[in-house]
């Protein structure tokens, strides 16, 4: 039975719409254009079998990685003991979670683009190409604000690298204090990404959403046909999206199962004192 799921899979991945389909899809080509330009060797190899695959690997692989992770280690929780620490203010809180209303949108449905014939075709994947529209508009409103309120906390500092040669204590059962302030090293990551590279798939997907002769004086400026910027921009706009998929997986899983009750933090502003003492010791040591 799951031979048979697997290579069914396999078959609707191989038999994905062609790599001039899926420029259709993302809004690259109208439908009876069959023009093939620069960079379509590039882009043929990449969308119509890489992708897909590196796509399929991150959200498996990441998926069952934070299980085996959930199973063997299991969950990382803390006394409840009525003294909490205040963390995020009620802005933080507004313009975090526009954000992540935004990922919940975009995540999904750039998905479900990609394995646009895997999920039917068709006005599936047009409607999910809507909503993803929506779901960039949203994260638009909240880029801006979350960089400059966190700009300065999330500066690198040496106390994230012993974080990270530790992993932060997640592959331990032990309730040790871990090097982090406010934020650790794996949220600061996962921070410049979201809005640096945010920025990247805001820039690249207003092109691809934009298709008009307009593009064409950019198209010039860099030295390309129309057609191969738009390339150029799927590339790229695919890339980041596969960073961003992976990372925005583990800040589920982080902020959902791997520390009990953390995801409170973010409805309330505050989090369990014991949980500071040993997630962001020298965020305590500060004086907060």
């Amino acid at each position: 039975m799951k031979k048979s799921l697997f290579v069914g899979l396999v078959g609707v991945l191989n038999a994905q719409s062609t790599p001039l389909d899926q420029e259709r899809i993302l809004g690259i080509l109208p439908y009876g254009q069959t023009q093939t330009g620069q960079l379509g060797q590039l882009w043929t190899l990449w969308q119509g079998h890489y992708f897909m695959w590196l796509f399929l690997a991150v959200v498996l692989g990441v998926s069952l990685g934070f299980l085996m992770h959930y199973l063997v280690i299991g969950p990382k929780q803390f006394k409840h003991s009525g003294q909490k620490i205040p963390f995020f203010t009620l802005f933080n809180r507004i313009i975090h979670w526009i954000a992540g209303i935004s990922f919940i949108v975009l995540v999904p449905t750039g998905l479900i683009m990609i394995f646009g014939a895997f999920f039917g075709g068709g006005a599936c994947v047009r409607y999910c190409r809507v909503a993803h529209s929506v779901g960039c508009v949203i994260f638009m409103v909240a880029v801006l604000p979350m960089l400059f309120m966190w700009l300065k906390d999330m500066i690198l500092s040496l106390a994230d690298f012993k974080w990270l040669i530790i992993m932060g204590g997640y592959l331990s059962k032990e309730h040790k204090p871990v090097p982090a302030y406010k934020f650790n090293a794996g949220q600061k990551t996962w921070f410049w990404i979201a809005t640096l590279g945010g920025l990247v798939m805001i820039a690249s997907g207003g092109i691809l959403y934009f298709n008009t002769a307009d593009l064409s004086a950019i198209a010039d400026f860099l030295g390309l046909y129309q057609i191969s910027l738009l390339r150029l921009s799927a590339f790229v706009h695919n890339f980041f999206g596969l960073v961003l998929v992976g990372f925005f997986i583990v800040h589920i899983y982080m902020s959902v199962f791997a520390i009990k009750g953390s995801l409170q933090s973010m409805i309330d502003g505050n989090k369990e004192l014991e949980e500071v003492k040993i997630l962001h010791s020298l965020y305590l040591k500060e004086g907060h």
